[in-house]
């Protein structure tokens, strides 16, 4: 029985990184995942569209969510690349890869954010 179920990865489309990173696999990945920019999602308060900005997000075809280094590894298992990007999961890499991850993706909303989010 063939599986149709696709996932989805929520992405900033206003951070220039993002940008390339999406188009990049855009190019390469299965129809099993869907690119899907935050800004073009409709009826989002202000609170949920922050929360998705905050770190990528990607919900599984079974409807789970993960969050942030696991969400970029589980997308590029849609791609013939996975297994690239799986040793950041292993466990003593894992911490680490973790820790670079939040550390840019603070940065990242704090400078294209950070005076929009002070406004709520």
């Amino acid at each position: 029985m063939e599986n149709n179920a696709t996932s989805t990865l929520y992405y900033d489309g206003q951070c220039p990184l993002c940008r390339r990173e999406m188009d990049r696999l855009r190019g390469i990945k299965s129809d099993a995942l869907e690119l899907t920019d935050i800004h073009g999602i409709e009826g989002l308060d202000q609170t949920q569209r922050h929360q998705l900005l905050k770190t990528l997000h990607l919900q599984s075809s079974d409807g789970n969510y993960l969050t942030g280094l696991e969400a970029n590894v589980a997308a590029w298992q849609h791609t013939r690349y996975g297994w690239l990007f799986r040793w950041m999961l292993w466990p003593i890499i894992r911490p680490i890869a973790d820790a670079a991850y939040r550390y840019w993706a603070e940065w990242r909303y704090r400078r294209l954010y950070e005076s929009e989010s002070d406004t709520r």
